[in-house]
């Protein structure tokens, strides 16, 4: 992303020198590299921590569609098995009780 090379190196800490003077160059050059860490490590953390998102997000996902994918299986099996399970031959309803039966040899 930035290229610094060693004459941009030499620049800073030539202006660095000439604006802080030597007596607090050292203590302001620590404290420059302290922040410089923190500030890599807190990125490399966020960093990290999205990677596992991202990854538990994929995870979650190929997971959905295995489940997806198996109700669908499911779902295919029964309806073969509903096909294949039916009768041939169809239900009689049962005779109603309430319904007289009209005999031949009664007549009125």
């Amino acid at each position: 992303m930035f290229e610094v090379g060693f004459s941009e190196l030499l620049l800073v800490a030539l202006v660095a020198l000439l604006v802080l003077g030597p007596d607090r160059l050292p203590a302001a050059a620590r404290l420059t590299g302290l922040w410089i860490g923190r500030l890599k490590r807190s990125f490399n953390s966020i960093k990290e921590e999205v990677v596992r998102e991202l990854g538990a997000d994929e995870i979650r996902q190929q997971l959905r569609n295995e489940k997806v994918l198996q109700l669908e299986r499911d779902m295919r099996r029964n309806l073969q098995r509903g096909v294949t399970d039916e009768p041939t031959d169809t239900v009689t309803p049962a005779p109603d009780s309430a319904a007289p039966n009209p005999s031949p040899d009664k007549q009125p």
